[in-house]
């Protein structure tokens, strides 16, 4: 017995040596396991902290943002911050219990000439912290280039027109070609002047049907109320919609006093040259060439006035002895020519903001001022740095004898009258009339057009230009020409990041 316990008791010490090892292991294990649950959970705290200063740096930099645009809204044309001198900015931001929590830094890129498009960045930097997060915020006013084509009459598109941007007008529209973008109407339903019926829709189109080809000129009452609106995409690629808010086209005259002033200020104004007007060409090296016009092209025999359009006539520089020329002259700083006559334009800019403008003051409908575009006007640069307007006191013009292939690179506005070409005779009894003048080949229109009455570079039985291309330049609506009319005094946002 006493040889049987000794032995149980070496086994005993035997196996607990033997357990000691994987003790000593898995206690090793749970400390390691232990220290990287310590340290895990160190750099999670670490960084929730880190990630919540972030998210005050970025909740700062809106707050700067948020500051910059409640300013613009109480002083729009301010971007230096209330202080007079250049940025940066650095403004101190407090809770609810005026503790400092941190601060925001702006650096504010104001408009280029023109433009109402500014450019603010806003850098958040928390109190006590090295963590700093930017966001660059782009504002501006849209302008009344919202449209392709915008007008204060009814409008009638025929076959040829391809329009490439939104098209609206405060009474009606019959459209008839293809447009790419979104037709409206202030009305929803009008009596189209070019047939006898009931009311058609405020947009609508007198285009066959598919299968169907060609244009029905008479009331097409699948067009018309009580009907739905069909939808259309053979004609209206968007779609249409009537009716919507109307535009404002009187408060343009206010706009128009205003250019005079500027350009009287600026150094861009000419008064009335004593005789038919002035002609200008644009240059690239960011002048013009200014002449006085002295005699316009006759009408030819048989050529005259038969639909009774006011102020008809050739609207044509006369090519022997037609002007004289005045001298060259550097575009104005501000970017504004205004004219107290009438006035023909035409050239080619590199990098430049124009607005050209004409009337005579106080407005007298018997006194309003026209230009003319018979040559092209053209851009050198499609991405928005160059920027032409020409805004009339009454019509913008193409005359008789202008060019058989015509490009006008500019947003076209008419005040009271209209943008177009006036109706020119075509032969009949053996009498030439207008020709070969009455047919032009092709007209290309890149901008937008404002027109208070009826617009038009074609008629009915085939006279004007055949091929009519209205192509929408987007950069106006945000970066228009100086002195562009707006439509709205408040800022709105267009781009949004961090950087």
């Amino acid at each position: 017995m006493k040889k049987n316990f000794q032995f149980s008791i070496f086994n005993f010490q035997s196996q607990r040596g033997v357990l000691l090892i994987p003790i000593i292991i898995f206690a090793g294990v749970a400390l390691v396991i232990i220290g990287g649950i310590m340290n895990w959970t160190k750099i999670t705290i670490e960084a929730n902290r880190n990630l919540l200063t972030r998210e005050k740096a970025i909740q700062l930099a809106e707050s700067g943002i948020d500051y910059y645009r409640w300013h613009l809204a109480h002083d729009d044309d301010d971007f230096q911050d209330g202080t007079g001198g250049p940025g940066p900015y650095y403004h101190l931001v407090y809770d609810k219990d005026n503790n400092v929590v941190g601060e925001f830094v702006l650096e504010i890129t104001p408009p280029p000439v023109g433009s109402t498009k500014v450019t603010i960045e806003s850098t958040g930097v928390p109190s006590g912290s090295s963590v700093s997060r930017t966001i660059r915020v782009e504002m501006a006013k849209p302008s009344l280039a919202k449209y392709a084509v915008a007008a204060n009459d009814v409008m009638r598109f025929g076959e040829g027109t391809e329009v490439f941007g939104p098209i609206h007008s405060n009474l009606g529209v019959r459209f008839d070609g293809f447009a790419h973008n979104l037709i409206t109407s202030a009305v929803s339903d009008y009596n189209d002047p070019d047939h006898e019926n009931n009311d058609e829709f405020g947009v609508h189109t007198h285009v066959n049907p598919p299968p169907g080809v060609g244009v029905d000129e008479l009331f097409r009452p699948l067009e018309a109320p009580p009907n739905p609106v069909q939808s259309r995409p053979d004609v209206f690629e968007v779609g249409r919609l009537f009716p919507v808010p109307a535009i404002d086209f009187v408060g343009l005259t206010g706009d128009l006093a205003q250019m005079k002033t500027s350009a009287q200020s600026g150094g861009g104004y000419f008064a009335p040259s004593g005789s038919r007007g002035y002609h200008i060409t644009l240059k690239t090296d960011d002048t013009f060439d200014l002449y006085r016009v002295n005699n316009l092209e006759p009408t030819p025999n048989g050529c005259t006035l038969v639909v009774g359009q006011q102020g008809w006539g050739t609207w044509s520089i006369r090519s022997f002895n037609g002007e004289s020329f005045m001298g060259n002259y550097p575009f104005p700083s501000n970017g504004i020519i205004f004219i107290e006559d009438d006035l023909w334009v035409d050239g080619q800019i590199d990098g430049a903001r124009l607005t050209i403008a004409t009337g005579r003051f106080p407005d007298n409908p018997a006194q309003r001022r026209s230009i003319t575009v018979n040559n092209d006007l053209l851009y050198t640069n499609y991405d928005g740095s160059d920027v032409i307007a020409l805004v009339a006191q009454f019509n913008i013009n193409a005359g008789l004898v202008s060019a058989n292939d015509l490009r006008i690179d500019a947003a076209l506005i008419a005040q009271n009258g209209r943008v177009g070409r006036y109706y020119y005779r075509p032969p009949s009894g053996g009498v030439d009339r207008c020709s070969p003048y009455h047919i032009r080949n092709e007209i290309t229109l890149y901008g937008m057009i404002a027109t208070y009455q009826r617009y038009g570079f074609a008629y009915e039985n085939g006279t004007g230009y055949q091929i009519r291309n209205i192509i929408y330049d987007a950069n106006l609506l945000y970066g228009p020409p100086p002195s562009f009319p707006l439509t709205s005094e408040h800022y709105e946002i267009l781009s949004w990041e961090e950087i």
